[in-house]
């Protein structure tokens, strides 16, 4: 999957629907998940929980004009490049992560509305 940078994600045989982890992001304690949400948010907290691929959106999201080309990720590691390019079809999979191929270099930047809605599901009072 990849996108072109007016946020159109792209497949083999043309446009896919991004990921929609909730409709309107309830909290927690609000109103509770259905099966169907409970699931697609399992699917990214699944591939967060993974050190590597934490580290990968970690630099991705820390890197100097939010994007970074794959040959900046590869060095990072001691892994190898297939290992690292499975790991980034993974939190693409999710909507953590869209991709951009230019020339020979892939680069990738985050979806930042997946990490809001994340964000507002967790946004929890403290008085619960």
């Amino acid at each position: 999957m990849n996108v072109d940078f007016d946020g159109l994600l792209y497949e083999e045989g043309g446009p896919v629907e991004p990921l929609e982890l909730l409709a309107c992001s309830p909290p927690l304690t609000r109103e509770p998940l259905t099966a169907e949400q409970a699931a697609a948010v399992a699917r990214v907290f699944k591939a967060l929980g993974d050190p590597v691929r934490l580290r990968i959106l970690s630099i991705v999201a820390g890197h100097a004009g939010g994007e970074v080309c794959v040959c900046d990720i590869t060095g990072v590691f001691e892994v190898s490049q297939p290992t690292i390019s499975h790991h980034l079809k993974v939190l693409k999979e999710v909507g953590l992560l869209v991709s951009e191929r230019r020339a020979s270099w892939v680069y990738y930047r985050l979806v930042p509305e997946t990490l809001s809605e994340l964000s507002a599901l967790l946004n929890i009072p403290a008085t619960v």
